[in-house]
């Protein structure tokens, strides 16, 4: 993104974001840091549950609720090994400030959080067939399971984007993202562990409507947050 010049019109907020999701994804697939931490860490959690667990060590009443908390335990997790790195790498690697000066805050957010809600998504995608299948989890409720999968994810990605910003020039970051994240981040992961139980358990998926209210609420808050606050985080 060059320097506004006469005569041309300065690039809009939606082709600056995608400017910077465009020079993220290329730096991402040159490097594969991020996509490497996510799956890796994924996947080795998901053998190790299912190796530890299994489909037959838990009784049939008990499989809805710990089954719940496993899966998105492995989803956070894995989320807090890649995601992290939306803006670290741009602290050190120095390009910071040319960001900085390339594009409105507002657009590197987007830019920065669509990325992250791609690999976080991706991540989803390769995590719950697999779980499903290694512990035998069946999930009657599978409308209610999608919306509360991807609205935790949505939710996840969104707050995990905006500590990272706030991390990024911190000495210790991972220490730091860890203790800032969970208490954003413990709300929507107990009213997905919460959707993902009903889901399991009550096929109707009526009394998993207002766990969708309590997403929707969360990411609707935390998204109008992010954008209010990056200004000044960004820019600090």
């Amino acid at each position: 993104m060059s320097a506004e010049t006469p005569g041309r019109t300065p690039p809009s907020a939606l082709a600056a974001a995608w400017a910077v999701l465009a020079k993220d994804t290329r730096a991402e697939w040159r490097t594969r840091v991020a996509t490497t931490s996510l799956f890796l860490f994924a996947f080795s959690v998901l053998i190790l549950v299912g190796y530890a667990l299994g489909p037959t060590r838990l009784s049939p009443e008990d499989r809805p609720a710990v089954n719940a908390v496993l899966l998105w335990i492995v989803l956070f997790f894995s989320a807090m090994t890649g995601l992290p790195r939306a803006f670290v790498k741009e602290e050190e690697t120095g390009t910071a400030a040319a960001l900085r000066l390339a594009a409105p805050p507002h657009a590197v957010l987007l830019g920065k959080l669509l990325l992250n809600l791609t690999l976080l998504l991706l991540l989803t995608a390769f995590v719950v067939p697999l779980f499903l299948g290694l512990m035998s989890f069946d999930v009657p409720g599978i409308g209610l399971f999608v919306g509360v999968v991807v609205l935790g994810d949505i939710g996840l990605a969104v707050a995990s984007t905006l500590v990272a910003a706030i991390v990024s020039k911190a000495s210790a970051k991972g220490t730091l993202f860890v203790v800032l994240a969970l208490p954003l981040l413990l709300p929507p992961l107990i009213a997905a562990v919460t959707g993902t139980r009903i889901a399991a358990t009550d096929p109707s998926n009526a009394a998993g409507l207002d766990v969708i209210r309590l997403l929707v609420a969360y990411d609707g808050v935390i998204g109008t947050a992010s954008f209010l606050l990056f200004d000044a985080v960004f820019r600090e």
